[in-house]
């Protein structure tokens, strides 16, 4: 005998629209880890994370009886919080002052205290992607996000954040540049 086929999201997400509060569990389920590790690696700051954590999943029960499966489900809901994180960043765009921006090269650019041939540890190297993450200019960082902490294929990484194929490769390609340059020094 053959085990019941798993709803889809979307699936999910019209049966949520009809009130069906247990199809909204289950997709909040799904997803909530890669949403927040996508607005926690995107925001830099955990309480702006958990707000728009929140927000989004807000216009998500907002959105359940107008919405229509014409993407992926994972998609939309990319599409949201990558729209607030976009609103948040021009809401707050503070600028660092010269002296700070140098401080904070000098201390990126610094050599390790460490003998150079140790290996960095695990905790070390999650520690200096983030950093370089944040230092990464903001479409390169969402791009590379999409891709690697969210499975994303160029298409969907596209229609999220509004540009073509070849504008998200050319993304991708500067982002892991940036990267392997920063993990290499």
């Amino acid at each position: 005998m053959m085990a019941p086929e798993e709803p889809t999201d979307e699936d999910l997400m019209l049966a949520y629209g009809g009130g069906d509060m247990l199809a909204f569990e289950t997709l909040y389920r799904r997803h909530r880890g890669g949403l927040y590790r996508f607005l926690l690696r995107s925001l830099r700051h955990r309480a702006d994370a958990d707000e728009l954590f929140q927000e989004t999943w807000s216009r998500v029960i907002s959105a359940r009886e107008r919405y229509r499966p014409e993407a992926k489900f994972s998609t939309w809901l990319l599409q949201i919080a990558h729209n607030l994180v976009i609103d948040r960043f021009r809401r707050q765009r503070p600028q660092a002052s010269v002296e700070e921006t140098e401080t904070i090269m000098r201390n990126l650019d610094a050599p390790e205290a460490e003998q150079p041939e140790r290996m960095l540890s695990e905790f070390e190297q999650r520690r200096r992607l983030q950093l370089v993450l944040e230092e990464m200019p903001d479409e390169q960082r969402t791009t590379f996000l999409l891709r690697v902490e969210n499975g994303m294929g160029l298409e969907e990484i596209g229609e999220i954040t509004h540009v073509g194929r070849e504008t998200v490769k050319s993304r991708l390609r500067y982002a892991l540049a940036r990267i392997r340059a920063r993990m290499q020094s």
